[in-house]
């Protein structure tokens, strides 16, 4: 199969924004997922029954636009979009308006007005399982009854389970030959009744808490008090406790009181809660790029009793923030974008805190031990002491010049 030349003529002009693909290690705009993806929903846009409306076309997790723009050029009326990346929203934006391609409707949250009544769905495969489970539950209970899921990824990065999790909402699910290293997985024939479907409708977010009594006493918290976390399926580590919360955890008895603090790619917003349970004068902002984790912080605070006192936006790394309006920082950088090992966004994240930080604020970071950022934290935000270290996680204290 091949596409259409004005698609592949729209494919061309994309750039993987805010980079022009200039540089030798930048990503690809338009990657084989994409352009299997799209010759797969071709005959779905311009066949005889063609799922072209207003309403009829939604893509998730569009990486530069190719899907977006791909799905446009192909006949969509108009696509709704939904990304949970922050940062992949606007590069799939800054490629629609470069090419003019068309009517984009965005959603923030992955929610029932994403995919009402959707008839076709293109979706980049998520990593994780509850995610992809979290799409297909959706669509289970709002998407048309003729929909067809397209979702794709690179062979690599697949597995059996995941037809497994499809199957949960669909009733026929089938994978297509692998071309470019990639693969489709085709769903169709949603499973509508209460009965046949898992717990009776989408899955719920996943809600455990914090009752590690070590951690508990380490972080001040008021005696028998525990943290509830919850998580929405994108969300990096689940509800669980992830080895470098855990690490940057154990030095809390050292952060500094704050009347302003921030959670800066705050996750679950796990660390937010505990910012503002151990101390009632602290005023929080917990602060990610991702939509799943935007959500779940909120989700987690609210379980708290916290809504009043933190304050949850979706942001690329901090730069929504306002200058010198924090006394501290709590960071859990990462260091992978999707499948590849990437350092950008802690040092984005690094510029963000120096920025943040009133002068003699506070930074406390956790990262592999591997990447030795010491020095670009003393550019960024000001002298930079070890606090703990053991063969995996380093953690630091900076404070702001």
């Amino acid at each position: 199969m091949s596409l259409p030349d004005r698609v592949a003529a729209a494919l061309a002009s994309l750039t993987p924004w805010p980079d022009d693909g200039s540089r030798e290690d930048a990503p690809v705009a338009v990657d084989a997922t994409d352009r299997l993806l799209l010759e797969h929903a071709e005959p779905l846009l311009t066949g005889p029954d063609a799922r072209s409306g207003p309403d009829d076309v939604v893509v998730v997790d569009d990486r530069f636009g190719a899907l977006t723009v791909g799905a446009l050029a192909l006949g969509a009326a108009r696509v709704r979009l939904h990304t949970d990346a922050l940062t992949a929203e606007r590069a799939v934006h800054a490629n629609v308006a470069a090419t003019n391609a068309g009517d984009v409707a965005t959603r923030d949250t992955l929610g029932p007005d994403l995919v009402r009544g959707a008839r076709l769905v293109l979706l980049q495969l998520p990593r994780s399982l509850d995610a992809l489970r979290e799409v297909a539950g959706l669509l289970a209970l709002e998407a048309a009854d003729d929909v067809v899921l397209l979702a794709g990824g690179r062979v690599k990065h697949m597995t059996h389970a995941m037809n497994d999790v499809l199957a949960e909402s669909f009733a026929h699910v089938h994978a297509t030959h692998a071309q470019g290293k990639s693969r489709v997985l085709v769903a169709k024939g949603l499973r509508r009744s209460p009965g046949e479907l898992p717990d009776g409708g989408a899955p719920a977010p996943e809600q455990t808490g914090l009752s590690d009594p070590e951690l508990l006493a380490a972080a001040h918290l008021p005696p028998g008090r525990g943290v509830a976390v919850v998580a929405h399926g994108g969300v990096f580590a689940g509800a669980g406790l992830d080895l470098g919360t855990r690490a940057l955890l154990r030095t809390a008895a050292g952060w500094p009181g704050a009347r302003d603090a921030v959670d800066l790619g705050c996750g679950t917003g796990l660390l937010a809660a505990v910012l503002a349970l151990r101390d009632p004068a602290t005023r929080v902002v917990a602060a990610d790029r991702s939509a799943a984790a935007v959500a779940s912080a909120r989700a987690t605070a609210a379980a708290n009793g916290l809504t009043s006192r933190i304050t949850v936006v979706r942001d690329d790394a901090g730069d929504s923030l306002e200058s010198e309006t924090a006394d501290l920082v709590l960071c859990n950088p990462p260091f992978h974008d999707r499948a590849t090992v990437s350092t950008d966004a802690a040092h984005r994240m690094f510029m963000s805190a120096g920025r943040v930080l009133r002068p003699g604020g506070e930074l406390w970071c956790v990262f592999n031990s591997m990447l030795r950022y010491r020095p670009a934290l003393e550019r960024a935000v000001g002298p930079t002491t070890q606090v703990a270290r053991d063969p995996r996680f380093t953690v630091t204290r900076s404070v702001r010049r």
